[in-house]
């Protein structure tokens, strides 16, 4: 410890004095610098940005289920059954919907009217973030997607101005907002196809379902525009 006749007359003091003030000064602005950098950003501050990356899909689930005409399924799925789903950067959720036409004939007078088209519904939801999606089975069968994300996806491949790299982050990593509950609820709207000639039942439909979660690896890099010659 030194008094303040030691400040004033030792040089040595002085100069240790001096070196303690400069790293309580240097230190927090190094690591500060440091953690705007940490995601693979030289420098980190505002200037222009590529965004580098893909979203690629990681199956949670999937399966088959007979759905009655009027009566919704639903299950609950978890990130818990994944072995790294800590390890991944989660922004969005797809879930493909496909189904068939298990409406019987009816007999010869039903053939001119064919099978009337069913209308299958389905919604998915993690946390606050959902989305809903119908598709009809014409022909004999059918598919189609819900897709819902929590990122800024137009950031993907694009060059990002006047923003600073942390801020870029905050928009293409979800920070563990993938993790947890999912939600699927698939119903079905049956319609016979009924005619004065023909009657016949229609009380559902088989459903397969693929719960994929979309995961997307980034870097972020400072981008420098190369004139025209």
């Amino acid at each position: 410890m030194y008094s303040m006749d030691d400040l004033k007359e030792n040089r040595d003091a002085q100069i240790t004095v001096a070196c303690i003030a400069f790293f309580l000064i240097a230190f927090p602005t190094y690591f500060s610098i440091a953690a705007d950098g940490a995601d693979g950003s030289l420098g980190g501050g505002v200037g222009d940005y590529q965004v580098n990356g893909e979203v690629t899909y990681v199956t949670l689930d999937s399966g088959a289920e007979y759905v009655a005409d009027g009566t919704p399924w639903s299950e609950i799925f978890s990130t818990d059954a994944l072995d790294n789903a800590e390890d991944l950067n989660i922004v969005g959720v797809r879930v493909t919907l496909s189904y068939g036409e298990d409406e019987p004939n009816g007999g010869p007078l039903c053939t001119l009217t064919g099978n009337a088209a069913d209308t299958i519904s389905g919604m998915t939801s993690h946390g606050e973030f959902s989305a809903s999606a119908d598709g009809q089975n014409n022909g004999g069968s059918g598919s189609h997607e819900i897709t819902v994300e929590w990122f800024n996806s137009s950031m993907v491949g694009a060059v990002v101005k006047g923003l600073t790299a942390s801020e870029i982050t905050s928009q293409v990593d979800s920070m563990g907002a993938g993790l947890g509950q999912y939600d699927l609820e698939i119903s079905v709207d049956a319609n016979a196809g009924n005619s004065p000639t023909c009657n016949k039942d229609d009380n559902g439909e088989d459903v397969s379902y693929t719960i994929e979660l979309m995961v997307f690896d980034y870097t972020i890099v400072p981008y420098i525009e190369i004139p025209d010659e």
